[in-house]
Order: structure tokens, then C-alpha cells, then sequence
């Protein structure tokens, strides 16, 4: 299975595991918020049913971006995953202004005054939804930095953002039970900051991989390093990268002995770039080009 393929199954079942989990967590969580009266908790659940939303752009972005290159797009498909990414961005920024709005009008109208909090599923509901997402944070993201991908990170983050919403319901909740209805409301403004910040980051990220973007500075003086290896390579005169999605793109410029035969000299350029795409499974094309050097050794 090539490396491409491989990434796209692990993605999509990462996110099949994780819409399966969010179907069982928005259920769970809608019925504990109605069943306690806990509109923190129904908030929560809110979140969730769009970490199911989140799956799907997920899945669809993977199969986007992993197309075959093609007469109309030779360059690939990579960046679908950032728009994926976007688009992920975008439902975390309504689903954040949704909650922020809901809580702001409790506060200012004095709804919050009546609240009275049932029973215990709801911290039950809190407490269940916090491990399984901060579980599921974990394994997406371990899985997102295997493959590299832009848009499984943001999958992941969008897990964690639910979990910092289950421990701003958890708050809420045991404020109400405990005869301060007006922390659950507060509670609900803190979950709003919480999202619009991890929809800040994932959109940032996004932007950055779709105006061509260099890469890490660190990745950078690895290719250097890698082509100076290359026996007959005396110096690296220029070195581009741009990320491209979740691939890079690099440029390089090499010196090589000015009275070396053409084929010679050539043979040396392949090895560069056979050296690079080999020791770096996320380049997907380099240019490589020989400049002629006096070489006095």
C-alpha cells in the first residue's frame, strides 16, 4: 500500500472511530441535559453533535485530497485538506457563538435565577464525556502527527475543545447543585472562549498551508544537511520549500565541479533528489539544479 493510501485509510478510520463515539456521547448527553434540566449540558451535547459534522468534512477532505494529480489540478489535491480544515474551523466558530449568545441571554434576562440542576447524571454525563474525549484528543492527534495531516489535527482539537466544554459544564453544574445557578451560564461563556480559540488556531494553520507557506526552519536545515551528503555536492546555494496541504514542495540549488562530465553532473543531481524524497516521505516533488563551482581540491 503506497504511503498516500496508507494515510487515507488511517484518517478515515480515525474518524469513523470518532463519530461513532460522538454519536454515543451527544445521545448520552442530550438525555442527562433534559432529563437534570442542565442547559449547560445541553450545550455540551450541542458541541458534540457537530464533532460528528466534524468527522464527515474529515473523511470528505481525506478522499479529496488524496486524488490522483489530473490535466485540470497537476500539481494534486493536496489542499482539500485545508479546506476541510476551514470549513472545521468555521462550525467551531458558530458552534462557539451559539453557546456565548445562549449564556449571555440567561445572564442579562435573569433565566439563570430559576435553574434548578436534577439529580447526578448530568455531572455523570460531564465526567464520562471529558475522559472519552480527552481519549479521543489523543488518539487523533498521535495518528494526525503519523501521517501529517492538517485536517485530522484539526479533528483532534475539535475533540479536545469538547472536552474543555465538558469541564466547563462539569463547573457549571455542581455550581447549580450547590446554590450558584449563575456559574452554569458562566460556565457556558467560558466553553464559548475555549472553542473560538481552537478555531482561531485551526483556521491560522489552515491559511498557512494554502498561501505557500515555507516550512519549519528545523525541516529546512535537515533537506540542506541531506543534500550536502550526496557525494560531489561542494555547496547548497539556494533552498525553497513551500507546504502545499500536507506535502511540501522543495526548490534547490547545488554547486557541483565546474569540469565534470554533463552525465556526471547530472548523476549527482538525481541522487540529490532521490536522497531528499527518500529520507523525507512528505516531499512530493523537488527541483533540483546544478550551478558549476571551481573546484581547487
Amino acid at each position: 500500500m503506497s504511503s498516500d493510501n496508507n494515510a487515507k485509510s488511517v484518517a478515515v478510520k480515525v474518524s469513523l472511530v470518532g463519530m461513532v463515539a460522538n454519536i454515543a456521547l451527544t445521545t448520552f448527553k442530550f438525555i442527562a441535559g433534559f432529563i437534570a434540566n442542565s442547559s449547560a449540558m445541553v450545550s455540551d451535547a450541542v458541541h458534540s453533535a457537530s464533532d460528528v459534522f466534524g468527522g464527515l468534512i474529515v473523511i470528505i477532505g481525506v478522499r479529496f485530497s488524496n486524488k490522483e494529480s489530473d490535466s485540470d489540478h497537476p500539481y494534486g489535491h493536496e489542499r482539500f485538506e485545508c479546506v476541510a480544515a476551514l470549513i472545521l474551523s468555521a462550525a467551531l466558530f458558530l458552534t462557539g457563538g451559539a453557546i456565548g449568545f445562549g449564556a449571555l441571554e440567561k445572564i442579562f434576562t435573569g433565566a439563570y435565577k430559576e435553574l434548578e440542576i436534577k439529580g447526578q447524571l448530568a455531572l455523570i454525563a460531564a465526567i464520562t464525556s471529558i475522559v472519552v474525549k480527552e481519549a479521543m484528543f489523543w488518539y487523533t492527534r498521535i495518528n494526525a502527527k503519523r501521517i501529517d495531516s492538517s485536517v485530522l489535527m484539526a479533528e483532534a482539537w475539535h475533540h479536545r475543545s469538547d472536552a474543555l466544554s465538558s469541564v466547563g459544564a462539569l463547573i457549571g453544574i455542581c455550581g447549580a447543585q450547590f446554590g450558584l445557578p449563575i456559574l452554569e451560564p458562566i460556565a457556558s461563556i467560558v466553553i464559548c472562549l475555549f472553542i473560538f480559540k481552537v478555531a482561531f488556531d485551526i483556521f491560522k494553520d489552515a491559511i498557512d498551508r494554502m498561501v505557500d507557506h515555507s516550512c519549519d526552519k528545523e525541516s529546512e536545515e535537515r533537506i540542506r544537511q541531506c543534500a550536502m551528503s550526496v557525494s560531489g555536492v561542494l555547496s547548497v546555494d539556494l533552498l525553497r520549500t513551500r507546504v502545499f496541504g500536507n506535502k511540501i514542495y522543495v526548490d534547490i540549488e547545488i554547486s557541483a565541479d565546474s569540469t565534470l562530465p554533463l552525465a556526471q553532473a547530472h548523476g549527482i543531481s538525481d541522487e540529490v533528489h532521490d536522497t531528499i524524497e527518500r529520507e523525507f516521505p512528505q516531499v512530493k516533488h523537488i527541483m533540483v539544479h546544478v550551478n558549476p563551482m571551481e573546484n581547487n581540491k
